[in-house]
């Protein structure tokens, strides 16, 4: 039987309602508070450097979007991950030409940017206008071998689709991370999601038998409300740490990826799977075209 490998994750909580800079400098304090509790993979909430532009649809904040090549915050956190040996998702509005998405860099723990992600879910609705600005990701779902592990990321409404999480286990992830911005509704302030929202991801989380982090930002922006509850859970779906709705702070949790993996075998989610029958899943209305 092989030995143990190990990996220390954490997650990032803070409010982002500020410039940019003092965003990125928050975050940045965070990540280096989190690295030095022993944080391998890091990961900060979704689109940090400013506050959640989304709840409004204003084409002046298409100002906000930067390229992937060149990006200045992408340059400052890979030389914060060389520094410190950490891997670092890195959530932002990307322009690309024409066209914009919500994206995600992957920086490994030597300041190596590995690759790109684009969400692949975009949200409509009252105080989360996404189609507004984002293009649906054209990459696919991505998983990344690290230097500490293989990782998986979805952004923020991804992490509702069973079919996001699956793809990425099947594609060799060892833990799937959600950067995330979620809070209240502006049309029905008694809606609450926050805890179906953690459901969500804690059966991601059993279904797949894989650790799950999730990092959220704090505070009210705009009268808008964002609920924190960044969380780490296990395989079993067990909540391992969880920051509360006002705090600012990192989490961590450690995982015996060998360990996790006998599990996931043993359990038989992977063994028991029949793909043949899953041409539903690539239809909108789950009718299928007869063969001819």
């Amino acid at each position: 039987m092989s030995g143990a490998k190990t990996v220390t994750v954490a997650a990032v909580q803070c409010p982002l309602g500020g410039s940019r800079e003092e965003n990125v400098a928050r975050v940045e304090r965070l990540v280096r508070e989190a690295a030095a509790k022993g944080g391998q993979v890091i990961l900060p909430p979704e689109l940090f450097e400013g506050p959640y532009f989304c709840r409004h649809e204003r084409e002046s904040f298409f100002d906000l979007a930067r390229p992937f090549e060149g990006n200045e915050t992408i340059a400052r956190f890979a030389a914060v991950a060389r520094e410190l040996n950490v891997a670092i998702p890195v959530s932002f509005f990307e322009r690309a030409g024409q066209a914009h998405y919500n994206s995600l860099a992957m920086i490994d723990a030597d300041g190596t940017v590995m690759g790109l992600y684009r969400k692949s879910h975009i949200p409509d609705g009252p105080g989360y206008e996404e189609k507004f600005y984002f293009r649906p990701g054209d990459t696919g779902f991505r998983v990344w071998n690290t230097r500490h592990a293989a990782v998986g990321v979805g952004i923020c409404w991804d992490q509702w689709f069973p079919e996001c999480a699956r793809a990425m286990a099947l594609l060799g992830a060892e833990v799937l991370f959600y950067p995330t911005a979620i809070g209240s509704e502006p049309h029905d302030p008694e809606l609450d999601t926050r805890d179906p929202w953690q459901r969500a991801m804690v059966g991601h989380a059993v279904s797949n038998v894989i650790p799950v982090v999730a990092a959220n930002r704090v505070g009210t922006e705009e009268g808008q409300t964002f609920y924190g509850a960044s969380g780490i859970a296990n395989g079993r779906g067990d909540k391992l740490a969880e920051l509360g709705r006002a705090d600012e702070g990192v989490i961590l949790a450690t995982f015996d990826l060998e360990q996790a993996r006998r599990t996931r075998a043993a359990w038989g989610f992977f063994r028991d799977r029949r793909p043949e029958l899953y041409d539903v899943l690539r239809t909108a209305d789950g009718k299928l075209v007869p063969v001819r």
